[in-house]
């Protein structure tokens, strides 16, 4: 890529921080009460320079990627990304083109038809995502005895369950080992579309609107959780064909191959990711791919070239760097990692997908017949989407550590309650105990779902800086499915060993020690800038734990005494 003079001058202030001395960059020797220069470059690269630099600077832009026919829009938007908040000072904008602008602030939903069209699209994959995972729950009511797969074989029962999810009924099944490499390959799909598809939404939508379409991605597929359930009831008693009696398990998997035939229609009639192509140097491409998303020319010519500068920055910041060193070896960079970590292993461990792909399971050993446990299954998918709506609110007003700080006692407490109500006699106390187990897991479906439910993929999506945030996202949700399986593979073995009263328990102890792990460790990252991120990840695990273990005194005092006790000075400098 071919560096111009501001990029050339910014690279040129990271590496004179890079050279300063650890008293100058923070405790830490990497800032930990100052943004480097390069990440407030990548807030705004545009910040500093003259309205003749700025104007050469685009003209060089258009002729180098041959949109010349468009430079007035570029010469225009580059202004427009410069005075982001004083665009309305612009002598050479027209009024019909402030208003333009003004309307991505007031009337950010009002978007092009494309823009509904590609949402629609990721909305689909995520709904796909949901069914793959949940539609298990219900087929292996039927496939565990049709295999002849008996309870004692529970590191089977494991295995089959968590090798994910290939709609086996297409290819046929005829032995355990069919369904077990069909389910294996799914986890290509399951895999590339859970990291492509918030991307991809990521990249083609407006800044607006972009924290939004994040939180979609966990509504849909909870959406598709929900469906998966539903196709476990809709088609536990038929039979094709007539008196088939094996074939409910095939038509369950089977239903989730419905969904993909929609969405992959619907791929070949979107545009590429914009950022995609000028990666490949295809800047033509991008910029008609962008003027299909937006309401103008002058709106694209303004993303196109702000996205060159930022891409342009984080490629110099990337230049003779080990990557992978970086993301473990700089304390920043690692304090997110583990952050990130912590929140995608506790998705797992909170015992959420215990439920999804074994609640019916559960409930049948609680007293249901197969119907009543199916249809039970059902109700808990159902109450996970509707109670992740909130979340569209509560993530960025309440904060994502909050959240997780409220949820985590809560969920804890509600398989308690479950795994207790397994020690009521099944024939002295059959109604107390089927009570105890449906109330329990519906209500930590309630607290999940605005907690743990949305919160890692937001939180690992924003904590790390720009130049290693694609190696960061890859290792956030190789974690979570990674964990996914194991807790999947392993939840019939721990229930025979632990019973299912120990097995809820442990699980249960996990969200505790979440708990504790989220107060001392977790910092917030709602509605942080670059810049204050670099900050609040650069202060030491142990300054932040301590900090929040002085703060246990001034918290029972004024929530619990109800003391009227001053204010405690902020941690992060940014607070201030």
């Amino acid at each position: 890529m071919v560096l111009h003079k501001e990029d050339e001058e910014t690279l040129a202030h990271h590496e004179q921080y890079e050279k300063s001395s650890p008293s100058e960059k923070g405790s830490d020797g990497y800032g930990s009460r100052k943004a480097s220069v390069a990440n407030m470059k990548l807030q705004n690269p545009l910040a500093g320079m003259s309205y003749e630099e700025l104007m050469n600077d685009v003209e060089n832009f258009v002729k180098e990627k041959d949109l010349m026919f468009a430079l007035d829009d570029f010469q225009k938007g580059a202004l427009i990304s410069q005075k982001r908040t004083r665009f309305e000072t612009i002598e050479r904008l027209s009024e019909d083109e402030k208003n333009l602008i003004r309307r991505e602030k007031t009337n950010r939903w009002k978007q092009p038809a494309m823009m509904y069209y590609m949402t629609i699209l990721c909305a689909g994959s995520a709904i796909v995502q949901g069914m793959d995972q949940s539609a298990v729950n219900g087929a292996q009511a039927f496939y565990f005895p049709y295999f002849n797969i008996t309870d004692d074989q529970v590191w089977l029962q494991g295995l089959i369950n968590g090798a994910p999810y290939l709609c086996s009924a297409l290819i046929g099944c005829w032995t355990w080992w069919n369904l077990l490499l069909s389910r294996f390959v799914l986890g290509l799909a399951v895999g590339a579309k859970s990291s492509t598809t918030p991307v991809y939404a990521a990249e083609c939508a407006p800044p607006e609107i972009r924290g939004a379409l994040a939180m979609q991605w966990q509504m849909w597929t909870a959406f598709g959780i929900m469906l998966g359930f539903i196709a476990g009831v809709v088609f536990s008693d038929v039979q094709i064909p007539a008196g088939q009696v094996d074939s409910q398990w095939r038509i369950i998997l089977g239903s989730t191959a419905i969904p993909p035939l929609f969405v992959c229609a619907q791929v070949y009639m979107v545009p590429e990711s914009p950022r995609w192509y000028m990666s490949k140097g295809r800047y033509k491409k991008a910029f008609a791919s962008l003027q299909r998303f937006r309401w103008s020319r002058l709106q694209a010519a303004r993303d196109l070239y702000y996205i060159h500068k930022q891409i342009a920055i984080e490629y110099e910041m990337q230049k003779g760097k080990n990557l992978w060193k970086e993301f473990f070896v700089r304390p920043r960079n690692r304090r997110a990692a583990q952050s990130s970590f912590f929140v995608m292993f506790m998705q797992q461990f909170c015992g959420v997908n215990v439920i999804a792909y074994y609640s019916t399971v559960i409930f049948e050993d609680s007293g249901f017949s197969r119907n009543q446990a199916l249809l039970v299954s059902m109700g808990t998918g159902i109450v996970n989407w509707l109670f992740a709506l909130p979340a569209f609110y509560t993530i960025d007003t309440f904060g994502r550590r909050n959240l997780l700080l409220v949820t985590f006692p809560l969920m804890g407490i509600m398989l308690l309650i479950s795994g207790f109500s397994f020690l009521m006699d099944a024939e002295t106390n059959a109604t107390g105990r089927l009570a105890g187990v449906a109330t329990g897991i519906y209500l930590f479906m309630v607290v999940y779902s605005p907690g743990e439910g949305p919160v890692p993929f937001t939180y690992s999506a924003e904590a790390f800086p720009l130049y290693i945030r694609e190696y960061g996202m890859a290792f956030a949700t190789a974690t979570t499915w990674g964990f996914n399986f194991i807790l999947s593979l392993t939840w019939p073995a721990l229930e025979e060993s632990f019973t299912t009263t120990g097995a809820f328990g442990w699980y249960a102890a996990w969200n505790f020690i979440g708990w504790v792990i989220a107060y001392f460790c977790l910092p917030e990252t709602k509605e942080r800038t670059l810049e204050e991120l670099d900050t609040i990840f650069s202060v030491r695990t142990r300054d932040h734990a301590r900090y929040y273990l002085e703060m246990l005194p001034w918290y029972f005092s004024k929530y619990v005494l109800w003391r009227d006790v001053k204010p405690r000075a902020p941690l992060y400098a940014v607070e201030s």
